[in-house]
């Protein structure tokens, strides 16, 4: 008899909207900080500046108050899990957008201090059940938000790598989604419970087919932490540089992730 279907893990609304708040409030107190020269450096995201970047992050959040804004579609179509491959083909809009919406706004503190005040209005009173229509397709507030912990989360490592010192702090529950989605999308990507993968205090996720373990320590186990499982995930770092700085352990002959990462670029 073939094993059940696991459900899709369960996240709180209320928690996910404070995370994505406080998390775009750190980036923003740090932001106000950049100068002229920092906010022209260049980062690891090809030709993108940290003005791009930083312009990035306000549409990373103002979707969600554009996506209220529309009419709600008849359906949500996808769901959290849904969000690597569905935003992987719009990288080419999205960096042209950023870079767009950089050189409008030349006072970053201002368009911050708006996509605040639209995404607070926005949200006052809205179910998260509530559907809306996302570049990628319908699916519920909540899950979007979930999907915006990931940008918010990705992105802030990105800026704190661009400007050495920065140090913009990250919100526990906003790592704590984004590691867990992450790790989620990997475990419907490769199916099977032939290997665990830890990313503590987090998640933990079984993966890749091949013999089920029932009991006691699994056969194949990879163990790292959520700055850079979430690298992994994203392309910021590849597998072998991991294993061979020691920021990921690995043992057992299903244990190479290699070939399955990064889950989106």
């Amino acid at each position: 008899m073939p094993p059940a279907k696991k459900r899709p893990r369960a996240y709180d609304p209320v928690r996910t909207r404070t995370a994505v708040l406080a998390q775009f409030g750190h980036v923003r107190t740090a932001v106000r900080t950049l100068t002229p020269a920092q906010l022209s450096a260049p980062t690891r995201l090809g030709t993108w500046t940290v003005r791009d970047l930083a312009a990035h992050l306000t549409m990373a959040v103002e979707s969600v108050t554009l996506a209220l804004e529309r009419p709600a579609p008849a359906r949500a179509e996808l769901g959290p899990l849904d969000y690597a491959c569905a935003t992987a083909r719009h990288a080419e809009a999205i960096a042209e957008g950023s870079h767009t919406l950089a050189e409008a706004n030349p006072d970053l503190d201002a368009l911050y201090a708006r996509v605040t005040e639209r995404l607070e209005r926005a949200l006052e009173g809205t179910l998260p059940g509530r559907l809306i229509t996302t570049r990628a397709g319908g699916m519920t507030l909540a899950d979007h938000l979930v999907t915006r912990t990931v940008e918010l989360v990705v992105h802030t490592d990105d800026l704190n790598d661009a400007v050495p010192g920065l140090d913009v702090p990250l919100d526990r529950q906003a790592l704590a989604a984004c590691t867990r989605l992450l790790a989620d999308t990997l475990a419907a990507r490769a199916p099977g419970a032939s290997t665990e993968v830890r990313v503590p205090p987090f998640a933990v996720v079984q993966c890749v087919e091949g013999p089920r373990h029932t009991r006691g320590t699994p056969p194949n186990v990879v163990e790292t932490d959520p700055l850079t499982w979430i690298r992994l995930a994203t392309g910021r770092t590849d597998w072998r540089t991991a294993l061979s700085t020691a920021k990921v352990s690995a043992s057992g002959e299903r244990a190479d992730l290699g070939g399955l990462l990064p889950l989106m670029s």
